[in-house]
């Protein structure tokens, strides 16, 4: 990762005496939102304070992916201080201090790789001038030790906080000046550390957003209509206030249309909030409201006419060229053998453990906001813009959150929450139920993905037709269902065509985890699959040898054709890399000496997003009553030559895996508008009986390291789906299992 020229450290003194070290860059295009960013003003990273205690600043969100314990890793390495004597402390929201404050698309280890290290790197080498000032030697003969200065000439030695003030006078280094340590001397980096929140959360500490206490606090809910964007005719207002400890019952116009489509933020959805003393009473309450809604158009959309009408739509001439090389349909018409199939996957819902929600306080003016967003820059602008106030006007906390997987990248609840509050006179806490949560959540919209490959004779792939039919417009698709021109197996097939086709949805969407990709991994490994054992192939053997078959990207002629969907400035797969996980899983899985027997089977898959690359394979035995037990998962992984924290890598790839499960038994669904699907009994989670034995290998590369988050995901579902068809050869096609005639055991 390059750094920008102008990257220097600032130092300045701290009340009291101590050691500031601020960072000035200009960040890479912030990862999952839109929109220029914010020029960076300097920002305070750490803290030494007189008597050595070290204070570390995470900027980043934190909802379970590690980023309170990562970036400042980073940095504490560098600073050459033990990691047991580092405190981390939450930055609050300031991107004009922090830099780019945000959780998402695996982005925050590829940004914060560099930088974060240099931080650490130029506190160092201020602290040793300062020593070698204070000695009168060479700086050239003193060396750092958890956190100590060292001379080794004369046997001194002074500890950070003694360093601290007069380290705070001096000049700072330029940013690219400052020399990294050799990999080998890596004390924190690559060897596990405890989660700084790991105790206060087993033991019950208040950390979570859902936690915040305020004096004088009152609790908010919200009933929406059972269709979206459903306006309110008329409501038993007044009755409602009546009930014990109601304080308010608000009714909510809602700033948002059915036929709408905002891909980042949908805004407010009518309803009526009913605020009281408890959130207790005000559900209690609520549940008292008798409304009369004005469904609106959406409550013409049902799962059934938009399965009808993608079916339409796959027979039609597609609507938007994705990416298209070669003359596929000759090559189809010339194969000795065309494999055909048609692919479908549902909405899902991202089912937080916490629920959506925020706290907000509104006095003379002003606003503050408990957030639990992974974009809170883009929710401060976006309650701004719905209270008609200055975002300067708005004072932002970064509370940790249960779970996120792309659902706080949206932050329709914090309006919500500002709304509310600007309008009664106290502070508020709004939560949203679970119902809530699976109701009115941004969807990761549905698909059908109808595939035709062609073989030659000697079961080699001649071309690849990939028609997606998403939901959208024909501009744009709805958040979360876009497809890349550089998709896999894009750029591989001889001859290729990528097409998509949208219906219109008025219904929110939005990024799962592992966006677009946590459902297209799944039709392309499942389908390449089905064709090499088409063609007679090992599937591993089929798939290494199509990554070898790499042709140039995007010729002249492809650029011609798709225009504005030239993928420009995107990362491009590395066919070595993703070869060299498959290779791994497959040696770690036994895959060669793989059981063949009635009732069990393995599957292999491997995917390349969000820079990384990941292989898996899945043990799987089905039952005479088509009951699925997955025994066991290898996976193996490259994000570069660094895995940070490798007892969090490895818990990253378990969720991965376990989350990837989950999404092959839920399913959203519609019927008149209304969603059918309100709790974990009928959008279920894996279950602990239900969790296999998992391994997680890393295959480290020359590479500067990247993110875990999605990368991790994808592959699961594929290989599991292939294991079923060695097991019973049946193809899942459609999704949830249930919907193939299978069901986890």
């Amino acid at each position: 990762m390059r750094i920008d020229r102008r990257s220097f450290l600032q130092l300045s003194a701290l009340a009291g005496g101590g050691l500031t070290l601020g960072l000035y860059r200009t960040p890479l295009a912030a990862a999952q939102r839109p929109g220029a960013p914010p020029d960076l003003t300097p920002q305070t990273f750490i803290k030494i304070a007189p008597d050595g205690v070290v204070t570390i600043m995470a900027r980043a969100s934190e909802s379970g992916q590690g980023m309170r314990n990562m970036l400042p890793m980073l940095i504490a390495e560098e600073l050459d201080v033990d990691w047991k004597d580092v405190h981390v402390q939450q930055a609050e929201l300031n991107e004009k201090i922090y830099g780019g404050q945000f959780s998402g698309g695996s982005a925050n280890t590829p940004q914060g790789w560099e930088p974060m290290r240099r931080v650490g790197a130029a506190g160092r080498m201020l602290l040793i001038t300062a020593a070698a000032q204070t000695w009168g030697v060479p700086e050239a003969e003193c060396t750092t030790q958890s956190g100590r200065v060292i001379h080794a000439g004369s046997g001194r030695s002074l500890g950070y906080g003694e360093l601290a003030d007069k380290a705070a006078a001096l000049p700072p280094p330029a940013l690219g000046s400052v020399k990294l340590k050799d990999p080998k001397d890596y004390h924190i980096i690559g060897h596990s550390q405890a989660g700084v929140d790991t105790h206060a959360i087993v033991t019950g500490k208040p950390l979570f957003g859902i936690d915040v206490q305020l004096p004088g606090m009152l609790y908010a809910t919200i009933e929406k209509a059972p269709v979206f964007a459903g306006k309110v005719k008329s409501a038993n207002v007044e009755e409602v206030k009546a009930l014990p400890g109601v304080r308010h019952v608000l009714v909510i116009d809602g700033g948002i249309t059915p036929a709408a489509f905002t891909p980042w933020e949908p805004g407010m959805e009518p309803g009526i909030a009913v605020v009281a003393d408890t959130w207790w009473q005000a559900q209690k309450a609520r549940k008292q409201l008798k409304v009369d809604w004005d469904l609106g158009p959406a409550a013409t959309q049902s799962t059934e006419v938009f399965k009808k009408r993608a079916e339409e739509l796959l027979q039609a001439t597609p609507g938007t060229t994705v990416r298209k090389y070669g003359d596929v349909d000759a090559a189809l018409k010339a194969s000795a053998k065309v494999v055909e199939a048609t692919y479908q996957y549902p909405f899902i819902a991202h089912v937080t453990m916490e629920p959506q929600g925020a706290t907000v306080h509104w006095k003379d003016g002003k606003l503050e906001m408990w957030s639990t967003s992974t974009l809170p820059v883009d929710g401060r602008g976006l309650v701004a813009k719905t209270l008609g106030i200055q975002e300067s006007d708005i004072t932002t906390h970064m509370a940790r959150s249960g779970g996120s997987f792309g659902r706080r990248l949206q932050n329709d609840y914090a309006v919500e929450a500002a709304w509310i509050a600007k309008r009664i006179d106290a502070p508020v806490k709004l939560l949203w139920s679970r119902e809530d949560d699976i109701a009115h959540d941004p969807f990761r919209p549905g698909g059908t993905v109808g595939l035709k490959a062609g073989l030659d004779a000697q079961g080699k792939i001649t071309s690849w037709r990939h028609h997606l039919v998403t939901f959208g417009d024909a501009k744009h698709s709805a958040s979360g269902g876009g497809i890349g021109s550089d998709t896999y197996p894009a750029g591989f097939p001889p001859a290729y065509a990528l097409y998509t086709s949208a219906q219109p949805l008025m219904l929110r969407a939005g990024a799962l985890r592992a966006p677009g990709d946590n459902a297209y991994c799944w039709v392309a490994q499942s389908f390449l699959d089905e064709v090499a054992h088409a063609a007679g192939r090992d599937p591993l053997e089929f798939q290494l040898e199509l990554l070898s078959n790499k042709k140039s990207p995007w010729s002249a002629s492809e650029r011609d054709a798709v225009g504005d969907h030239e993928p420009v400035g995107q990362s491009i797969l590395i066919p070595e890399r993703y070869k060299g996980v498959l290779e791994l899983v497959a040696e770690k899985s036994g895959w060669a000496n793989r059981r063949k027997e009635p009732g069990r089977g393995m599957g292999i898959a491997a995917w390349f997003c969000h820079l990384g690359y990941f292989a898996e394979v899945a043990d799987v035995s089905v039952d005479k009553n088509n009951k699925v037990t997955v025994h066991k998962v290898w996976a193996a992984g490259d994000v570069g030559s660094q895995i940070i924290n490798p007892q969090a890598a490895e818990s990253m790839g378990f969720g991965g895996i376990m989350e990837g499960l989950g999404h092959m038994g839920q399913e959203i669904t519609l019927v008149d508008g209304v969603i059918q699907q309100s709790n974990f009994h009928n959008h279920p989670l894996m279950r602990m009986r239900q969790t296999p034995k998992m391994e997680v290998y890393w295959r480290k590369t020359d590479y500067a390291p990247t993110g875990l988050g999605e990368p991790t995901l994808p592959p699961i579902l594929p290989a599991v789906g292939n294991a079923i068809f060695a097991a019973t050869g049946k193809r899942v096609r459609t999704l949830p299992l249930a919907r193939s005639g299978f069901s986890w055991a």
